[in-house]
């Protein structure tokens, strides 16, 4: 490889960083967001979208999420959560299994709602709030990584609701959690679904980039 292009990869790296980077709350503000969540609260839920898992168990990311849920509702901040997610990745829906590790770590089976039509980031909100609007929810919050929140944040205030809450996991707080996080041993078997089909060999490259959009949305869903 030449020097030009080493240059050149190199660069392409640096940008890629950039845009994750842009792309995320950063520290300063997740404590700002989680300091404003408090006083808008208590929210009638929480949404929290899905990850699938990695290797049969749950991934660094599922498990922040989980305990970010927990943490919100311990702290009275939300009343109820709702795990979003289909069967996307693996056959097996993202939010079921996140309510099982939920109800594992100690959160109450009877304040957890899950959603299982979403295969996007986008329709993880969308449907959700649809579902927690005919729940008869109302104030309602996004709660995710940092990453995520940032990411949805435009699509959930145009598109579904302008009062819509983010509610970014602040890092430091899941950080002194940490000794007291366990890893719960759950047997998924019983939810797995039949004839899976991964989204990446059911849809063609395109139409999963307008799901990703937000634009293959199922408007008459949770009527």
């Amino acid at each position: 490889m030449s020097f030009r292009n080493v240059l050149i990869r190199i660069s392409m790296v640096q940008v890629f960083a950039y845009m994750l980077v842009s792309c995320s709350y950063t520290a300063g503000k997740t404590k700002v967001l989680l300091s404003e969540a408090r006083k808008k609260g208590p929210f009638d839920a929480i949404i929290v979208p899905g990850v699938p898992l990695e290797d049969g168990k749950w991934s660094r990311t599922m498990k922040g999420r989980v305990y970010w849920a927990k943490y919100l509702y311990e702290q009275g901040i939300a009343r109820n959560i709702i795990f979003s997610g289909g069967a996307v990745a693996t056959p097996y829906h993202e939010a079921r299994v996140m309510a099982m590790y939920a109800i594992a770590t100690g959160v109450p089976a009877h304040v957890i709602y899950t959603e299982l039509k979403a295969e996007h980031s986008t329709e993880n909100v969308y449907y959700s709030y649809k579902l927690a609007r005919k729940l008869g929810f109302t104030k309602i919050a996004v709660a995710s990584d940092p990453f995520q929140t940032r990411m949805v944040k435009g699509f959930a205030r145009k598109k579904v609701d302008p009062d819509i809450v983010m509610i970014p996991m602040e890092l430091g707080i899941l950080k002194r959690m940490e000794p007291v996080m366990i890893d719960p041993v759950i047997d998924f078997s019983d939810l797995q679904v039949a004839d899976f089909q991964p989204l990446n060999e059911r849809e063609g490259f395109w139409k999963r980039l307008r799901g990703t959009r937000g634009l293959n949305i199922d408007e008459n869903a949770y009527p």
